[in-house]
């Protein structure tokens, strides 16, 4: 069974930063790929960033050159490093594992103020 937990949202200014954490249990972490999703009140779930087991990254177009997701293995956690935050950016924010199947987080809350 896998298990994810996310942590490092918070409240923050536009323009400001925040890094979120989610450290994985089980066995599959480095060779799952891993994935950061958002759910931003009333809009459906949105795939925010990409990182697959060799590294190889992938981001929506609403954050790239802002957000950078990063994994390290050794101590089974994936990041995902945001930069000049923008009030759009408020969401709940969901980590994901996919190997065979998806695992969930249970989401941590990221609010951009104006």
């Amino acid at each position: 069974q896998v298990q994810l937990v996310e942590s490092g949202g918070g409240l923050v200014q536009a323009g400001g930063s925040l890094r979120l954490s989610c450290t994985a249990s089980g066995s599959i972490f480095s060779i799952a790929t891993m994935n950061w999703y958002r759910r931003a009140p009333g809009k459906q779930r949105e795939l925010v960033a990409v990182i697959n087991s060799g590294g190889s990254t992938n981001y929506a177009d609403s954050v790239k050159g802002r957000f950078t997701i990063s994994r390290d293995n050794t101590k089974n956690t994936v990041y995902l490093q945001m930069n000049s935050l923008k009030p759009e950016d408020t969401a709940v924010y969901f980590c994901n594992a996919f190997f065979f199947r998806d695992y969930w987080g249970q989401g941590t809350q990221v609010t951009v103020s104006s």
